[in-house]
């Protein structure tokens, strides 16, 4: 049993107001704790050597449940980058490429075909995205139709980052909000706060082929998540922060997304922002996401 199973049974206990009854399940869930998962620091406390050997742990655990060798990494955040994503609204299909590519890279549970990312198929002449249809099973584009993919906005005002009661998501300095999942205690506050829809959760333990599996993990991003926790895109960040790009933008077929440092005045990202007609999602919330859409004429 984990860490947050731990904190939720014992909170349940205790707010029933009666510490004898309590006792009882404490005993119980502590037997399968480790002093490990009980002390756990919060992820931004951890000393190298301290994360050092979580990940060992982790890899081990991986190693041991799924037959898989993987390695996860602690990548951090680099000065003077800080990420954005824009979104071509006119050259984007509805082909769902890019929610395949999430789907694999980020180590999604295959029984449900979870992904960050949803593709709205949209009336054109309207932006609410509220009325966007998810299900769509014909061909695309159709006639009277266009395509918004939409995920994790990684707004700089975000929500679901001020009501989570243990502070198991943060934003980090280059802008990606992420989410310490040994931290999380599953009590959906900023998946209920989300304007955008962005974050799932976990009801299941993920069920993942061997062979399937993306071996080159991160932390804060793909590693495999357990059952119970709330998860969310990360902009790929064991592969941005190398230098890579999102997984989505190098499956899509039109060349629909723009990735890139928005403190660089030379990058594509910041000519879109530059030169394009962009608007971001439910600006009126006052969000500030660093995810923008953008139509050619």
């Amino acid at each position: 049993m984990k860490r947050r199973v731990a904190l939720k049974v014992l909170g349940a206990s205790l707010g029933a107001g009666a510490v004898a009854y309590a006792a009882a399940p404490v005993a119980q869930w502590a037997a399968g704790l480790s002093l490990d998962d009980v002390l756990r620091k919060h992820y931004k406390v951890l000393s190298p050597e301290e994360l050092a050997q979580i990940l060992q742990r982790l890899e081990a655990e991986t190693k041991a449940l799924h037959g898989v060798e993987v390695h996860i990494a602690d990548d951090r955040a680099q000065e003077g980058v800080s990420f954005g994503y824009a979104l071509n609204l006119t050259a984007c299909i509805g082909c769902r490429k890019c929610a395949e590519a999430c789907h694999r890279e980020n180590n999604h549970d295959r029984r449900t075909n979870n992904s960050y990312i949803r593709v709205l198929e949209m009336t054109q002449g309207s932006l609410d995205m509220e009325q966007g249809r998810v299900d769509y099973d014909h061909a695309v584009p159709a006639p009277g139709k266009y395509y918004m993919p939409v995920q994790c906005q990684h707004c700089d005002d975000a929500p679901c980052v001020k009501v989570c009661p243990v502070e198991a998501t943060w934003k980090e300095p280059d802008g990606i909000v992420v989410v310490d999942y040994a931290w999380c205690i599953g009590c959906r506050y900023c998946e209920a706060a989300c304007p955008y829809h962005a974050r799932r959760f976990n009801w299941h333990t993920p069920e993942i082929p061997a062979d399937e599996i993306n071996p080159d993990q991160g932390y804060l991003s793909n590693r495999i998540r357990p059952k119970g926790v709330v998860e969310k895109c990360t902009f790929c960040l064991h592969r941005t922060r190398r230098g890579l790009l999102p997984a989505c933008l190098e499956a899509c077929p039109t060349g629909s997304r723009v990735f890139g440092n928005l403190l660089d005045p030379k990058s594509e990202l910041r000519w879109v922002l530059e030169h394009k007609r962009v608007y971001v999602l439910k600006e009126e919330l006052g969000t500030r996401p660093r995810f923008f859409y953008y139509f050619d004429e």
